[in-house]
């Protein structure tokens, strides 16, 4: 169960997860929420992504704050969820990843540590799922890592996890589809202050995308749905290619 406080608490963490049909990984994600190690108050808020299934009822037995988003996508999500946030600090994260008891607190280090900085992001890694998925997501954000070494910026984070401070928060663009709630932001972010990589402060993601195979995740998922949609809804200020499609169920678990 997530610690419960007044409402009239200030807040340091909002941690925003936008769901849609999610029953079968939000409490676990939600268990591991609860079992952070900040000792502040943290408000989550699920956002109910227009869900058939029981993952709001799932959200509020753990102790969740529950809003409505009923325009699908990520982006819509994570923006209604960031308008509702009472935290000086905003954290994106998803329903399908486990968070460990220390990630909070590393996050509060580093914007303790650097007071004029604006977002910090760290490494997903899976916890299941196919040993070429786990080996490209290590490759990932080792190039990541290493470019952010090399002095140069951050290219890239996961919103899986991400924290940023809510004055610098500009809005999500809702026009954008894959991408926008991770490129787009960053994008936008860097021109507002410091952004760093922590490749420390890792988390522990589902893999279930993965189980459609190394073609359909790089020609479909990445290069036509990520890539190349990211450029043309750039472009078009739309979502020219719509989004890829949602896998929400575990494996053995598909119809």
């Amino acid at each position: 169960m997530l610690r419960q406080f007044p409402y009239d608490t200030p807040v340091r963490f909002t941690v925003v997860i936008p769901a849609f049909n999610e029953e079968f990984y939000l409490a676990d994600c939600l268990s591991s929420l609860a079992a952070q190690d900040f000792p502040g108050p943290v408000e989550v808020i699920v956002v109910d992504n227009n869900s058939t299934d029981d993952t709001a009822a799932i959200a509020r037995a753990a102790g969740a704050t529950v809003v409505f988003e009923p325009d699908r996508g990520v982006c819509h999500a994570r923006q209604r969820g960031t308008e509702s946030a009472r935290g000086e600090i905003v954290v994106s994260a998803d329903a399908d990843t486990i968070y460990h008891a220390g990630w909070l607190s590393k996050i509060e280090s580093w914007f303790a540590d650097n007071p004029l900085g604006v977002a910090v992001g760290g490494p997903c890694y899976f916890h299941d799922g196919p040993a070429w998925g786990m080996r490209l997501q290590r490759m990932l954000f080792g190039a990541v890592n290493l470019i952010v070494r090399l002095g140069g910026p951050v290219v890239y984070v996961t919103a899986t996890n991400f924290a940023f401070r809510r004055d610098a928060f500009s809005g999500y663009d809702t026009r954008l589809a894959q991408g926008g709630d991770e490129l787009d932001l960053l994008r936008r972010l860097r021109k507002k202050g410091l952004v760093a990589f922590d490749p420390s402060n890792s988390i522990d993601t589902s893999a279930r995308r993965m189980e459609e195979g190394v073609v359909y995740n790089f020609a479909v998922s990445f290069f036509y749905y990520y890539i190349l949609g990211y450029a043309l809804n750039r472009i078009f200020r739309r979502p020219v290619l719509g989004m890829a499609p949602a896998f929400r169920r575990p494996k053995g678990h598909r119809k």
